[in-house]
């Protein structure tokens, strides 16, 4: 594979660095033994009745009501399918619906790695970072498991299925990104350390930590800390996917899911302005953090109102630790992805070109795949050369760490 771009003809090999996995049914089963695997996560056949609550848009399935047979993935008491909408590559977009598909639906690349990477191929991405489906984007499944052991020991088995299976002989063409233990953030620190040193770049947390019931960033215990040691000391990225706080935007009742959709960024913008006054970027001067599928065109006003605010920092109450303005925190050390975003295209500057990297979303309703080159030709009108090259593939090698 080339990376040498000097026309826009000759598009870089692209890195996404937000793409998704469903987690095949025996990931559990194959790497826990005894009890443990009668009781961790597992595949069901089961009929599904979808119901959508217009007033909420609260979507619920119904195991064992009318419908067709698909497969529930069941942990302690709650079971739950995989709805279409993420496993929908190869689908035309008007077929995509919230009803739950089963296994033998999806196309194999969903959860087969030697079927990821022959799409990646059809879609000139060389590499790709991939945030988990059914333990939830930062693995709430576990935090909120009441078998603490048995929770860390199943986060344990899909990092260990992360790193030797799904990434293990894809020659690094997979990325791996791991889970950590939430509701314990020594045990997170270790988890980090031990798939640091095999090579993982990369853990998916959080956006809010305090809506999932946990301290926030700004704890004054500090409860934080150790894990933010352990990724500032290895070098492992921490990546905050859009719907990781177990929360989206609060909208009107019966307002459309369009007004959701189109809110995707506002978790988002409200951590990165809570991490930028946090001081953690000043306590761990190597920490980074990226901002996944969040888009990047609201960044430049954040950046330049956080900077307004910091000429009034003692009466805004902002940590004496922070004596530079906060969009000066930004440069190397915090990202934005994105796949189609125009306005943020358009403001790069003000972000910073080096901060911003590409996402595919495969195999998720938003993905551009497999004609994401089409979206790559219009940013390619937009920007130079190398900007091009920086946003497909410098920046996350960057980013991650990687030569």
């Amino acid at each position: 594979m080339t990376t040498d771009a000097t026309t826009f003809d000759e598009i870089p090999w692209i890195i996404s660095v937000d793409d998704h996995v469903v987690e095949p049914p025996s990931l559990w089963q194959d790497r826990l033994t005894g009890l443990d695997r009668e009781v961790a996560p597992r595949v069901v056949a089961d009929t599904c009745q979808t119901i959508y609550e217009p007033m909420t848009r609260a979507v619920r399935y119904v195991k064992g009501g009318e419908g067709p047979v698909v497969d529930w993935w069941i942990y302690e008491n709650t079971a739950k399918p995989i709805p279409m909408v993420v496993a929908c590559a190869g689908y035309p977009f008007e077929e995509h619906t919230i009803e739950a598909i089963a296994y033998a639906d999806m196309r194999p690349g969903c959860y087969d790695s030697t079927a990821r990477l022959a799409d990646m191929d059809a879609n000139h991405t060389e590499r790709s970072l991939c945030f988990p489906y059914v333990t939830r984007f930062a693995g709430q499944w576990f935090l909120e498991a009441t078998d603490k052991d048995l929770a860390l020991r199943c986060v344990q088995a899909y990092n260990d299925w992360m790193v030797d299976e799904w990434c293990g002989d894809t020659g690094g063409r997979l990325i791996p990104l791991g889970l950590v233990p939430l509701w314990d953030a020594d045990l997170a620190a270790a988890e980090v350390y031990r798939n640091a040193a095999r090579g993982m770049r990369a853990i998916t947390f959080t956006e809010m930590p305090s809506n999932l019931g946990l301290p926030s960033i700004h704890d004054p215990s500090r409860f934080w800390d150790p894990l933010f040691r352990a990724c500032d000391e290895t070098g492992t990225v921490i990546c905050m996917h859009i719907g990781s706080g177990s929360k989206m935007a609060d909208v009107s009742p019966f307002a459309p899911r369009a007004a959701n959709t189109a809110l995707t960024f506002a978790m988002a913008q409200t951590s990165l302005v809570e991490w930028l006054v946090s001081g953690n970027l000043v306590r761990f001067p190597k920490l980074k953090i990226a901002y996944s599928e969040s888009q990047i065109g609201w960044m430049p006003f954040i950046l330049e109102r956080l900077d307004k605010v910091f000429e009034h920092r003692e009466y805004a109450g902002m940590d004496p630790i922070i004596t530079e303005r906060p969009s000066s925190y930004m440069a190397g050390r915090v990202y934005g992805s994105f796949f189609d975003d125009e306005v943020g295209i358009a403001n790069r500057h003000i972000i910073g070109v080096k901060q911003l990297v590409f996402e595919i979303d495969y195999p998720h309703q938003d993905t551009t795949w497999p004609n994401t080159l089409a979206v790559v030709e219009k940013m390619a009108s937009m920007v130079t050369p190398a900007e091009l090259e920086c946003i497909l593939r410098t920046n996350a090698l960057d980013m991650l760490g990687i030569d």
